[in-house]
């Protein structure tokens, strides 16, 4: 293929004027799922899409809802290595920050210096009064708009942070979640 050649540099364009290295990026992100993000009154709720690609795909081996401390976990809907690359680094940012302070690093603190990384975050916007109940709730209900199949336990992730930690949600929790969502 010949725009292969010009492939290689963010700041290469090819002959018809195209940045190659964009238009591969805005394809990879169309691929990608949709994930949700909510502040309640008494903790947060993370969720996503658990897209399947082959039955090759080992679907234990990797998770979209990660634990980066014990107060602190990560969700995404894009790249599997630029994911596993934030989780690495977030993870060391979090123990270099314990390592200095000998205390767990501020989860405004962590988003900031991840952003860093990735150059920007931009969504925000659930009432102060949401409880974590309403919150998982509305996290399903929210990733269902875009979600392609039917919903099941396996097929979803959540994760949430109370006051007890963050943890991930078991399929059989998950379940009884969906049962409530028309």
């Amino acid at each position: 293929m010949a725009s292969e050649r010009y492939s290689f540099s963010l700041t290469t364009f090819s002959p018809s004027g195209k940045l190659v290295q964009i238009e591969y990026a805005l394809a990879a992100v169309a691929a990608g799922g949709t994930s949700v993000g909510i502040k309640a009154s008494n903790g947060v709720v993370i969720a996503t899409e658990n897209k399947h690609k082959s039955f090759l795909y080992d679907e234990h081996s990797v998770n979209k809802v990660e634990m980066i401390t014990g107060h602190i976990g990560m969700v995404y809907s894009g790249m599997g290595p630029d994911y596993r690359l934030l989780v690495t680094q977030a993870r060391k940012m979090a123990q270099q920050y314990f390592l200095m302070y000998h205390e767990p690093i501020p989860t405004a603190q962590l988003v900031q210096r991840v952003a860093t990384v990735m150059q920007e975050y931009t969504q925000s916007g659930y009432t102060e009064e949401l409880e974590l109940d309403d919150a998982v709730h509305t996290a399903i209900l929210t990733l269902k708009e875009g979600f392609e199949g039917a919903m099941t336990a396996d097929n979803i992730e959540v994760g949430i942070c109370d006051a007890a930690g963050f943890r991930r949600l078991e399929p059989a929790h998950v379940k009884d979640y969906l049962a409530n969502i028309p």
